[in-house]
């Protein structure tokens, strides 16, 4: 099978020829950019109470918790008969509704990444 054909960088402007993305040069600039908007999304927008809340012991434990009661399979995939593993835990009731389910065993669930994404990428 033939190799796929190069195309031109992503970055608008840049016509060196790579297999995926960036070029070497552009793919730094991405890096940059990305960290610089995490950096700003984690210092004026995220909710310092909820930063906290996911840096404590008690949510490090729950999260253990779950995981092992879900066998580390995501419960999304299973109901459609897929085994993946899960490596988040999901809250049911997000705690910036009710913050007293935070650690409630019946709220949480084990997703894979994928899992996860879309479910928050719906609202």
């Amino acid at each position: 099978m033939p190799a796929k054909p190069k195309r031109p960088c992503a970055k608008p402007g840049c016509f060196k020829l790579v297999e995926a993305g960036y070029c070497a040069k552009h793919k730094q600039d991405d890096k940059k950019q990305r960290a610089e908007a995490a950096r700003h999304y984690d210092i004026y927008l995220r909710d310092q109470k909820s930063k906290l809340f996911y840096k404590s012991r008690a949510w490090q434990a729950a999260r253990q918790r779950v995981l092992t009661r879900y066998n580390y399979l995501c419960q999304d995939c299973l109901r459609e008969n897929r085994i993946t593993q899960a490596d988040t835990v999901h809250h049911r009731v997000e705690i910036s509704k009710v913050w007293s389910k935070r650690l409630d065993m019946d709220n949480l669930v084990s997703l894979c990444a994928s899992c996860h994404n879309r479910r928050h990428s719906v609202k």
